[in-house]
Order: structure tokens, then C-alpha cells, then sequence
């Protein structure tokens, strides 16, 4: 087998010298600290069956993706669905793509134009980042969740912009921490700017349906463009854009991601149906994870760890400890005492900022709450 370039070997080497290099992690059973599936969606049999019966209903016997939804792709499933979350969202359209990463490469690769201004927050995920710089526009970021920072940059570039769009995420993923999404819409709307949002971890966390953090503070029907992931609250493959008719017709004509795919079988999206389905009856869940996320954040102040941790209200809450090696070898006695949880090490976060991602369930218990807390304090103290 022939063997990779020796500048590629050396970026290799270069990653397991820093203690950085990425392997895939084997499956475990360990008590989950790590998954996305915030509500338990991914592991919920009454969705699981229920897409099998509306498939039946329907006689839909198409086992898998046939092409591109603009070829023989676009299967009867995507129209209903789309309707639903767009009635689900309270907005005029919604979009489905492949991923929560596709939605955002088509985006934001498309939509700005050339001499367009793109304003982002430094911690927006790297789909976004990715999108903006195969665009056309001018893309500059703005300091984590500050809006004088903001301000200040929109000001320059009012005068002799064409467009101008601000870019932040309701529920940042390696933070769990959230913007004034008020103020920043304030922003948006004085400066006649297009703010955009990618709620990838609000779904089925926040809201009293799950319904995110836009929706929940009624702002809705001024941000220009939502980005909806469902591999996270919802446990199933695929992602939306939500925003006007004309939107989604301009990413039907223009956003490459969606164009040059196969689009997602049946299958996929009756579960994306079930599941939004059952999120609007299903209640229990959210509640419950709401209640975990209390009793962690008092757990953390019960035991002295509130210093070590990022502020956050959210379901991702992320113990800061700097150094790839000794986040690495906490993360692993964690792991040895029956907890899943996971080290972020640099360059997927700063130098400095290394840090141990706990991810919150529905199913998590307050027994295993206090019980993995416990055990970090013993660590770093």
C-alpha cells in the first residue's frame, strides 16, 4: 500500500508529539456524559416504530436515497416534513439538508456576495467557518459573545457594504454558553444588518417544546436565517435552514451542498418527522433535562468546581484544564470509574483552553450527576 506523502506524515507526527492526535473512539457502555442525544431521542422506541408505521400508511417501500432531491431524490416524505417544521418553527419555510454541516456550507458559501461583509463570533463551529470561506464576502470575527466588539466592526463597514450579516450560535459547542440574541438583534435591525443563527444544540433543550432559544424569545420573525441540526436533540440524521420562500429558493438554485448530493432516504426523513412529531407531544423529557442541568449547576457550587467551569445554562457544561495530557488522564480515570466522559484537547479549542466536555441527558440520574462531580473534584484538588 502506498504510503502518504512525507509532509503529511510529519503533520501526523507533529499532532501525536502535542499529545493531539485524533483516533476514533470504540464504542462502550459506559454511563453516557458524552453523546449529543440530549433528550434521548436516538434510543426512543416509540419513534422508532412509529416511523416504521408511517411508512407502512404510506406504502413507501424505497429502502434508500435514489439521488439528488432535484433529480429523483425529492421524495413525497421531504414535503411534509418541511412542512411541519416550518409550521413547528413559526417560520415560512424550512430546507433540509444532509447535515448540520452541509446546511451551513451551503449557506454561507452561497448567500453573501462578493464585496458582502460577514461579521462572526471567534467560537462559531467550523461548518460555519468553512461555508464563509468558500464565500465571496469579506469575513472578519468579532470577540466571543461581545457586542461592543461587535459594534465597532459593524461601523466600519457600514458606510460601503452592500450586505451586511452577523453570524452567532444560540448554544456555542464547546462552551454551552449563550449570546444576547436580543441586543445582537438590535444590532441587526439598527444597522439594517441579516443576523443568522445556528441553533444545532438548543433543539429540544430549550423552549417549552424544545423549539430553541430564537423561538423561545419570540425573535423569530427577525432573524434572517435559523440553522436547525437534528443529530443532536432530535437523535437523527440531517439539518434544516428555516427562514422566507425566497430563501429556500435561492439555496435550491444556488447552494452547491444541497444541489450536488444525494438527498436522505425516506427512511431518514420520516424519522426527522416522527421525532418533531413526538417533540411537540413529549415533554417529560425536556423537563427532566432542564432539571439536570439545575441540579449539575448546583452540584458544581456544592463542591467548589464552579471556578473551573464555563458559565453555562445549557446541556454541554465544560470543566476547563489546561494541557492536553492532563485533560487526557482525568478524562481517562473518569472513564475508569464508569463515566463517559470526553477530553477537548488543542487545536480543537485554544492553547490553554483545554477542557473536559460534560454532555446532559434526560436519562441521566442525580445520583450520576453527583457521583462523576465527585469524582472530578478528587482530581483537582
Amino acid at each position: 500500500m502506498k504510503k502518504l506523502p512525507k509532509s503529511l506524515e510529519k503533520k501526523l507526527e507533529l499532532r501525536e508529539e502535542q499529545n493531539a492526535l485524533r483516533q476514533l473512539p470504540s464504542s462502550n457502555s459506559l454511563i453516557d456524559f458524552a453523546s449529543n442525544d440530549y433528550i434521548g431521542f436516538a434510543k426512543n422506541e416509540t419513534i422508532f416504530n412509529q416511523t416504521h408505521d408511517f411508512l407502512l400508511a404510506k406504502n413507501i417501500k424505497v429502502n434508500g436515497a435514489t439521488g439528488s432531491r432535484l433529480l429523483s431524490g425529492n421524495h413525497i416524505v421531504y414535503q411534509e416534513t418541511e412542512a411541519f417544521i416550518a409550521q413547528f418553527h413559526k417560520v415560512e419555510s424550512s430546507l433540509i439538508f444532509n447535515s448540520g454541516y452541509d446546511a451551513n456550507v451551503g449557506l454561507f458559501s452561497s448567500v453573501p456576495q462578493r464585496n458582502d461583509v460577514i461579521l462572526f463570533d471567534e467560537l462559531c463551529h467550523a461548518s460555519i467557518r468553512d461555508g464563509i470561506q468558500m464565500s465571496n464576502a469579506k469575513a472578519f470575527k468579532f470577540q466571543h459573545n461581545d457586542l461592543e466588539d461587535l459594534e465597532k466592526l459593524i461601523l466600519k463597514f457600514t458606510s460601503d457594504t452592500s450586505e451586511l450579516y452577523i453570524v452567532t450560535e444560540s448554544v456555542f459547542s464547546m462552551d454551552g454558553d449563550t449570546p444576547n440574541l436580543e441586543q445582537m438583534l438590535f444590532l441587526s435591525e439598527k444597522y439594517r444588518a441579516y443576523l443568522i443563527v445556528d441553533e444545532a444544540h438548543a433543539l429540544g433543550v430549550f423552549g417549552n417544546t424544545g423549539e430553541g432559544v430564537v423561538q423561545s424569545l419570540g425573535l423569530q420573525d427577525n432573524v434572517f436565517a435559523r440553522i436547525i441540526t437534528f443529530g443532536k436533540g432530535l437523535g437523527c440524521h440531517g439539518a434544516a435552514v428555516l427562514g422566507s420562500e425566497s430563501l429556500k429558493s435561492y439555496l435550491v438554485n444556488f447552494a452547491r451542498s444541497l444541489i450536488y448530493t444525494t438527498g436522505l432516504s425516506p427512511h431518514s426523513i420520516a424519522t426527522i418527522l416522527q421525532s418533531y412529531s413526538y417533540l411537540e407531544k413529549e415533554k417529560n423529557a425536556i423537563e427532566k433535562l432542564k432539571s439536570n442541568i439545575v441540579f449539575f449547576n448546583q452540584e458544581k457550587v456544592r463542591l467548589g468546581l464552579k471556578p473551573i467551569f464555563v458559565y453555562s445554562k445549557s446541556a454541554i457544561q465544560c470543566a476547563i484544564i489546561p494541557g492536553n495530557e492532563k485533560v487526557k488522564n482525568i478524562a481517562n480515570q473518569l472513564q475508569q470509574n464508569g463515566f463517559d466522559v470526553k477530553p477537548i484537547v488543542s487545536p480543537t479549542v485554544p492553547e490553554g483552553q483545554e477542557r473536559l466536555r460534560f454532555c446532559l441527558h434526560s436519562y441521566n440520574s442525580e445520583n450520576e450527576i453527583s457521583n462523576v462531580l465527585e469524582l472530578l473534584a478528587t482530581f483537582v484538588f
